[in-house]
């Protein structure tokens, strides 16, 4: 359940003076609402303040097994349980991958992932809107990871509350497909604020479809002008090769920042 967005059951939240109330209940609103959003504040406060500190056990554990942990961010539908199913098998032979699935409902694309013979473990949030740095902890767990492994973490799709929440990852990729809106940089700002890369996805259907590439990244940038950028179309296979160069770019980084730490 998440205290940040909204997706909670305000309504249970809000104070209750039962029948009594009736007769009176808008006659002190500033002051509950007030009270109410101080309370909010407060919630959210200790909500985060609990998650960054399992987020830091997280990144000491995957640091010290060098694990290469990326979220992956997105809206609902933008491809990448697909760009999962071509990336793994892709890589298997050269890297130990796993990873984790976040939904609100079902296993369905944890089968998927099932499929292609990497270890795999499924994270059901049920209202919640977003994956925390708990539940990540306790999923990395029952993965029994390798060392040197590059564990992928599929978060709830949802482009709001997944970028407040730090789940101990080394990098934070955000994917947009072109049958969204161009505009999705400037709506959700935040999402690509925190992100290291923007994936644009099904880029096959550009022809089909009112998306200027030159402009979402644009927009992008002016959010997050460090924002790395990769188009693809992961179900044909187009720029693939690009976002694999990356991976192993990334996974050289980490175990040379390691080599170099541990060598003092």
């Amino acid at each position: 359940m998440c205290g940040i967005c909204g997706c909670n059951d305000q309504e249970s939240a809000l104070h209750d003076h039962g029948k009594e109330s009736l007769d009176h209940k808008h006659s002190h609103a500033h002051s509950h609402d007030s009270h109410e959003e101080n309370r909010l504040f407060l919630i959210e406060q200790d909500i985060l303040s609990k998650n960054n500190k399992f987020a830091e056990d997280n990144r000491r554990y995957f640091s010290g097994q060098k694990i290469l942990a990326l979220n992956l961010l997105s809206s609902p539908g933008s491809g990448k349980t697909t760009l999962l199913e071509k990336t793994i098998p892709a890589l298997k032979n050269q890297f130990n991958i796993a990873v984790i699935e976040g939904d609100q409902q079902t296993d369905c694309d944890a089968e998927r992932i099932k499929a292609t013979g990497v270890p795999v473990v499924q994270i059901n949030t049920g209202k919640g809107c977003h994956l925390d740095a708990h539940q990540v902890g306790h999923a990395t767990q029952k993965l029994t990871v390798e060392d040197k492994t590059i564990l992928f973490i599929e978060n709830v799709g949802n482009l709001v509350c997944p970028s407040l929440f730090d789940l101990g990852e080394s990098q934070k990729i955000v994917i947009l497909s072109v049958t969204e809106g161009v505009d999705k940089p400037l709506k959700y700002p935040d999402m690509f604020y925190v992100a290291n890369l923007m994936i644009i996805n099904k880029i096959d259907l550009l022809e089909y479809v009112d998306f200027n590439v030159e402009k979402c990244i644009e927009y992008a940038h002016r959010i997050n002008p460090d924002l790395q950028v990769i188009t693809l179309s992961a179900t044909k296979n187009k720029g693939l090769e690009n976002w694999y160069e990356w991976l192993m770019n990334e996974h050289k980084k980490l175990f040379s920042v390691h080599h170099h730490s541990t060598a003092f």
